[in-house]
């Protein structure tokens, strides 16, 4: 029987900056979903899980009744002239004889950035900068502009808008932006030095810098580090927060150590400031997955539909993934089944969620199905959901598919991206084509959203032995140009896989759309 779920007592969320969290709802009694469950099945592989964390201070917007934001935020998001920019937009609203306001503007940056339109976002707070009369600057807007700007025109650019800001706008949210710069581009030494200017201007004396460290740390697989964080926050009494003790979970998860894992869990239980919501229970599943214990993975599953409080999407995305990887079929329809009835629209994210979990329990014809059905009701084209099919079909050496699939991509509306050059790349080696999958990797290195994609080590290998096969080594060196000034060369791990190294790989490289360790530190960084 299907359970109806409650959605009374919903507790309003912050809507700050993304680069911030605020505390997760607590769970109430009468807020939450019970689901039927069934029993577990295979293994198949894991996601990572973790929730946001980042906070740091900014401005709620959520409190303000919704009149003229989402108007001007849906002629932003509706804009068809790649040429105009968010301040054509805002000039002509204001010609047209209605005035912004800055709690309207601040809030479609926000509505933006969820979505990931940055460069529009960061256009809008440039617009406003230009009328420093009108909209006056505060450190909670200099942290989200530094992020935006981060995001948009990389780090350099945000250290020289950080060196340029004046001094009282600098406070803690703007070294936590700067921060969360470094860490998302994996610069070590420059986080760790700037952590060190934190803690002596006194603003390491919260739990949420020390946070970001060990994203930083677990995207390095650097565990020791992160148990290091942890042991100096217990020095300092600093207390430990809900994301502290959720990443400390999967540093132990991640080292495959049940024990040391379900120690820190009885801590966090005994704790009485926290209370485990579900991505407590989620990183569990996820690391009892990996270690093959799917018994105690599903039981984490239930508590993780126990805790699913309002109308949030992001704990059945998991669901969805969590159950796929358990190889339970059974489970994964019953929840999308679930989701489709208490959400009307289900987004892009979870369309991809359900299609990715069948492709890897090998329900092809159901992953086929649904994506038929998001075919007839989806409002953009997301080519990473076709990549999924695509990936299958190029597994199961039926490159027509792939082509079929791939043409259909910008006949309905879409864009492909790197990944979906590469994989066109890869059936294009299976079938001996340097020169096309040539051209198909040149594309890789220019689709939209390339700064987030890297070459398939496995892929490029075959590339260069197909090369060297028919001893075309003018193609060879092209793509290791092309990969040499994308800064990709200088992984000394992604050299050996490649076979352009004699040091052994250490196994830490990862490659392609589903890097781990991004993944990790997108959830953590507040699902941008």
């Amino acid at each position: 029987m299907l359970l109806q779920p409650s959605l009374h007592n919903q507790q309003k969320l912050s809507f700050s900056s993304t680069l911030s969290y605020s505390r997760p709802p607590l769970l109430s009694k009468s807020s939450h979903i019970t689901l039927p469950t069934n029993k577990p099945s295979r293994l198949v592989s894991i996601t990572c899980s973790i929730s946001k964390v980042h906070n740091y201070g900014t401005v709620d917007y959520e409190k303000r009744p919704m009149v003229k934001w989402n108007a001007l935020y849906r002629r932003l998001s509706l804009m068809e002239n790649p040429e105009l920019g968010s301040k054509d937009v805002l000039n002509q609203w204001e010609n047209e004889g209605k005035r912004l306001t800055k709690w309207d503007l601040c809030r479609v940056v926000k509505e933006l950035r969820k979505f990931k339109r940055f460069d529009r976002a960061l256009e809008i707070y440039e617009w406003m900068n230009n009328r420093e009369e009108r909209f006056r600057s505060s450190p909670s807007d200099a942290a989200i502009q530094l992020d935006l700007v981060a995001k948009v025109r990389g780090v350099s650019s945000a250290e020289d808008y950080f060196a340029k800001l004046p001094i009282n706008l600098k406070d803690r949210r703007v070294y936590g932006s700067l921060l969360n710069a470094y860490v998302r581009a994996k610069m070590t030494e420059n986080a760790e030095s700037l952590m060190g200017q934190m803690r002596t201007k006194g603003y390491a004396l919260q739990s949420l810098p020390f946070n970001v460290m060990m994203t930083l740390y677990m995207g390095l697989q650097d565990y020791d580090k992160v148990e290091g964080i942890v042991s100096e926050m217990m020095e300092k009494n600093i207390p430990l927060d809900i994301y502290t003790y959720n990443i400390w979970l999967s540093s132990h998860g991640a080292r495959g150590s049940v024990e040391r894992m379900e120690g820190v869990f009885e801590r966090m239980k005994m704790d009485r400031s926290i209370n485990p919501n579900w991505t407590t229970f989620s990183t569990m599943a996820t690391m009892y997955i990996k270690m093959g214990e799917i018994e105690k993975a599903e039981d984490c599953l239930k508590k993780v539909e126990s805790r699913i409080t309002g109308r949030d999407k992001m704990p059945y995305h998991y669901l969805l993934s969590l159950y796929g990887s358990t190889g339970n079929k059974d489970e994964v329809y019953r929840v999308w089944s679930i989701y489709k009835s208490v959400f009307p629209v289900v987004p892009n994210l979870g369309y991809h969620a359900v299609i990715s979990s069948l492709v890897r329990i090998s329900d092809i014809e159901g992953a086929e199905k649904i994506y038929e059905e998001w075919l007839s009701i989806k409002t953009s084209y997301d080519p990473r959901i076709a990549n999924l099919l695509m990936s299958w079909y190029i597994k199961e050496g039926d490159f027509e598919k792939v082509e079929s699939l791939f043409d259909n991509i910008t006949e309905l509306g879409g864009k492909p991206n790197s990944s979906s050059w590469e994989i066109l790349a890869e059936g294009h080696v299976a079938e001996k084509r340097i020169s096309e999958a040539l051209v198909c990797y040149k594309e890789s290195f220019s689709a939209e959203g390339s700064v987030h994609w890297k070459p398939k080590a496995s892929v490029v290998s075959q590339f260069f032995s197909l090369c060297e096969e028919e001893s075309d080594f003018e193609s060879k060196e092209e793509l290791i140009a092309r990969l040499r000034n994308s800064g990709f060369l200088d992984d000394e791990d992604y050299l050996s896989e490649l076979g352009l190294s004699d040091k052994p790989s250490k196994g830490k490289s990862r490659s392609g759309d589903e890097d781990e360790s991004q993944i990790l530190l997108d959830q953590l960084q507040g699902g941008l």
